[in-house]
């Protein structure tokens, strides 16, 4: 029966099942349009703690999400031009892309974003890949605190990856960018530089062989747009060239105008 769900049915029988499993939220009313049962569904999938989930809500979750994805459209790197020696600029959607890896720009904690709705790429990232995805980094975390301690956080600039599950891309790259609190400094300059570096090293690492990294630290964290791109455009371009041949293709994924912009300056 589950297996012939519709989009719509797919869509009631998981804002059941996630109300249910919050149980703070099991009473709350369900909005009768599709777009308000979309925001319930995504918000209680970014409240929720990572946490075991029966495999039958995971089946229609995952028939779901794979479905939303093909809503939104599927873009493959043929779909994206080169703007140089293998580097590309899209602007978009970051979830859409069919890549070896996409980069999330995550914090400290490594489990997404709890913030119900937030427009942030982590919040829609954990979102669209699942709640597999959150509980993957939870265990990677669990690890590290049992060698590091309780009280460990990821440290900026060093990724962790994980599979992608309901994506079009293969794998996340989650990597912890700097926080700009008051003047930009060399040191997050550099910080930021090791980010692209880093990613691209775990690349390497791992046979992966196209990345669209999205705009590392600019947003909340406050690394002012333009020097960021200079950094990245600078520090890719140079991994690339001293290892020629190792990736098929780099993107800067960008959402906004003005980032836009400065990338395609800078590439020009």
């Amino acid at each position: 029966m589950r297996e012939n769900m519709t989009q719509d049915q797919r869509l009631d029988y998981l804002v059941e099942a996630f109300k249910a499993d919050s149980g703070a939220y099991k009473d709350l009313q369900t909005p009768d349009d599709r777009q308000g049962r979309r925001r319930i569904l995504r918000s209680l999938m970014n409240i929720r703690m990572p946490k075991r989930v029966s495999e039958d809500v995971l089946r229609v979750q995952n028939a779901y999400l794979s479905g939303r994805a093909e809503e939104k459209g599927i873009v493959r790197l043929s779909d994206i031009p080169k703007v140089r020696d293998g580097l590309s600029i899209w602007q978009g959607d970051i979830t859409r892309l069919a890549v070896d890896a996409i980069v999330n720009a995550a914090n400290a904690q490594m489990l997404g974003c709890f913030v119900p709705m937030h427009g942030c790429i982590d919040n829609c990232i954990h979102t669209f890949a699942g709640v597999q995805l959150r509980a993957e980094c939870a265990g990677q975390m669990e690890k590290l605190k049992k060698r590091y301690g309780k009280d460990y956080e990821q440290p900026t600039a060093v990724p962790m990856l994980t599979e992608a599950y309901n994506l079009p891309a293969r794998k996340v790259i989650h990597i912890v960018g700097p926080i700009v609190q008051g003047r930009l400094t060399s040191s997050l300059e550099n910080d930021l530089a090791a980010c692209y570096r880093n990613t691209l090293d775990m690349c390497l690492e791992n046979g992966l062989k196209s990345v669209a990294f999205c705009c590392i630290s600019t947003g909340v964290f406050h690394f002012p747009n333009r020097r960021a791109a200079q950094i990245a455009v600078q520090t890719v371009t140079g991994w690339l060239s001293g290892h020629p041949g190792t990736m098929e293709r780099v993107i800067f994924n960008v959402f906004k105008e003005e980032d836009r912009a400065c990338y395609e300056q800078l590439l020009r």
